[in-house]
């Protein structure tokens, strides 16, 4: 009878050879290309994140899985986790890559991408752990202020003064998720719900300065149109401050009843969004996915910015449906669109969206429909907006995970 023991402190070699040392397995796994920029595992791991929370969502909603708890019920696991576990991991992935575009400097890559990676998944586990309250927050906490100081570094380093909004935007990221877990531990849903609306709408500050940027180079290198006359940069600027003005105003209790004097606030970012909206339109964008995609979840931005200030005015809109044009259709779009064409961009591939990825980003835009047009007639449009916009990401992860794997072409 044959036995194989290996060294102590050794691993059998993947194919079958010698034994390799740990150091060295680890040196191997850290090389894979999955490892090489952070779009890589944040935009797979976030993708699959959001597709196995919004299916288990809508199940739970529909009474398939009432057995399932997580840390104080799955209400505020959906609320947290949708902003912090969900959109952090791709807006980590987006800024961990651009970073690098922006400085000139080597990305995160390797052993440090995979550490804060780690981080990240150990705050969507800590959910399913009987950890004690404050050790559940630590690890909840950990990843928000690291990732700043990864990017803060960066752009220190390469002088990049122009993109220090960012380092502030995770800044307060961080902060309002304290304010959220805070609000957990002493069971106060008010202190919760700021501090999620404020996150949800600096998340919105953030897609309006990098959609800003980017789709309309998108647009002009996708239909192939010269570049466009710059234009006075004060829009911008008035978006950036208003957007984060807004942001402050929920996280500050301008969520928890109509406030009229924060219509005029709301109206003008609807009005400066709709003013991109025009600006950028070609007829040609409703013919490349990779454009009307990204185009559609700017529209939603702009129409739950519109809703937020009729609300404050008094309009008889259901704040939920406000939220939630901006959560499933603005951020949930924006998200997916962006995630299929730098994906495709940094690993080389063609520009060109598959028709299954096209149907994924179709069915986003119908889960946004359902919340915000059918929730008001029918409470099956919470559970069937979940499950297709859980099947529009599963789409992504099905098509693009052996992209996000493999090496670049």
């Amino acid at each position: 009878m044959l036995c194989a023991c290996w060294p102590s402190g050794a691993w059998p070699s993947a194919r079958g050879g010698l034994p390799v040392s740990l150091p060295e397995a680890w040196h191997r796994w850290t090389g894979q290309p999955l490892w090489s920029l952070g779009f890589r595992p944040f935009f797979l791991a976030g993708a699959g994140f959001a597709c196995l929370a919004l299916v288990g969502w809508g199940l739970w909603l529909h009474g398939a899985l009432a057995g399932l708890q997580p840390v104080a019920g799955m209400l505020a696991w959906h609320r947290h986790e949708m902003l912090f576990g969900f959109a952090v991991a791709i807006v980590a992935g987006f800024l961990l890559t651009a970073v690098a575009n922006w400085t000139g400097r080597p990305g995160l890559s390797r052993t440090p991408l995979l550490l804060l990676w780690l981080l990240w998944l150990a705050g969507r586990l800590a959910w399913w752990l009987p950890l004690p309250g404050p050790l559940f927050v630590v690890v909840q906490l950990a990843f928000m202020p690291l990732l700043a100081a990864v990017i803060g570094r960066e752009l220190w380093c390469a002088g990049k003064r122009e993109n220090y909004p960012m380092v502030l935007v995770l800044g307060l990221l961080a902060l309002f998720q304290g304010l959220t877990l805070w609000g957990l531990l002493e069971h106060q849903d008010s202190w919760q719900r700021r501090g999620e609306l404020g996150a949800l709408w600096l998340v919105a500050t953030l897609m309006t300065v990098i959609g800003g940027r980017v789709i309309p180079f998108f647009i002009q290198r996708g239909l192939q149109l010269p570049p466009q006359a710059p234009t006075s940069p004060w829009p911008t600027r008035v978006l950036l401050v208003g957007s984060l003005l807004a942001a402050l105003s929920m996280a500050l209790g301008g969520g928890d009843a109509p406030r009229g004097w924060l219509a005029p606030l709301f109206a003008l970012l609807a009005g400066l969004q709709g003013w991109r909206l025009w600006r950028w339109h070609r007829p040609g964008v409703w013919r490349v996915p990779l454009l009307w995609s990204l185009y559609l979840a700017y529209g939603w931005l702009a129409l739950a910015t519109l809703g937020m200030a009729l609300w404050h005015l008094g309009w008889s809109i259901p704040q939920s449906l406000v939220t939630h044009a901006l959560a499933v259709g603005g951020l949930g779009g924006l998200v997916l669109g962006m995630v299929a064409r730098v994906s495709l961009g940094h690993s080389g591939r063609p520009l060109q969206a598959s028709r299954a990825m096209a149907g994924g980003f179709a069915l986003l835009f119908l889960a946004a429909l359902c919340r915000v047009l059918l929730v008001p007639f029918s409470s099956l449009g919470l559970g069937l907006s979940a499950l297709l916009a859980g099947l529009a990401f599963a789409v992504f992860v099905a098509g693009y995970g052996r992209i996000l794997l493999a090496p670049r072409l």
